[in-house]
């Protein structure tokens, strides 16, 4: 009766996907370790794909400038705070990483980056430590991947950023074919330069059997930028 998904961002057409083999909606919500359970989907309206709906009674959210703090206007992309009755007391024995990410005025700072949509549901965009800042543009990995997973052949895909000698960063792509299936990635790269600015493109397009993952399901990201970090360094 009802189906619940968490611990990391549900791409939107898995979401779609899933209510037309089974007739139900996925319930999304969002949770973090150090707030539990801090927004959700409603159990009765509408449960928007690619959002995590809105946050619980009690709970207060914003997203902010990660430099300056300061709340950004409805629909930019910044960090997400959270405070509440939900928000833990700080991390133990850790009086240095407490006060780095938990605000005097008790605000958490999530190190998720989302926006918060027109009609008021919170999208998750990514973490803040994978944000690419490409030749002093930043650039949200999330955007590019959900455009490479609608591509004939790609399952699944991960942007990261590794260093490179002219941007600082640039961005790389990894994608896993569909099984039994060879992406022709010249046609791919031709089709999201349609989508995409132009410093948004990945400088390469790479296949890998399979993502890294944690025993949560999440992608490891940053075995992927210590796996490809020499590629544009070293010649």
């Amino acid at each position: 009766r009802l189906f619940i998904s968490g611990s990391a961002p549900l791409l939107a057409e898995t979401h779609k996907l899933f209510e037309e083999r089974s007739g139900h909606r996925i319930l999304e919500r969002y949770g973090m370790t150090e707030t539990n359970m801090s927004t959700s989907n409603p159990y009765e309206g509408e449960r928007r794909a690619g959002t995590v709906g809105f946050p619980l009674p009690g709970i207060e959210l914003k997203i902010t400038d990660s430099t300056t703090g300061e709340t950004v206007a409805q629909g930019d992309i910044g960090e997400i705070e959270v405070r509440g009755p939900n928000v833990f007391k700080g991390y133990w024995n850790m009086p240095e990483k407490t006060a780095e990410e938990l605000r005097k005025d008790g605000f958490f700072i999530t190190g998720d980056l989302g926006m918060i949509d027109a009609d008021g549901y919170v999208q998750i965009v990514g973490r803040n430590k994978d944000l690419i800042i490409s030749g002093g543009f930043n650039i949200y990995p999330k955007e590019i991947e959900t455009i490479l997973d609608a591509q004939e052949g790609v399952l699944e895909s991960a942007v990261i950023g590794v260093p490179h000698p002219d941007f600082g960063e640039t961005v790389l792509a990894l994608l896993v074919p569909a099984k039994g299936v060879t992406p022709d990635l010249d046609a791919i790269q031709s089709h999201i330069s349609e989508k995409l600015a132009r410093f948004k493109l990945p400088k390469r397009l790479i296949l890998l059997p399979q993502l890294p993952r944690n025993t949560m399901g999440k992608v490891q990201k940053n075995a992927l930028r210590d796996q490809f970090r020499d590629l544009f360094t070293k010649s």
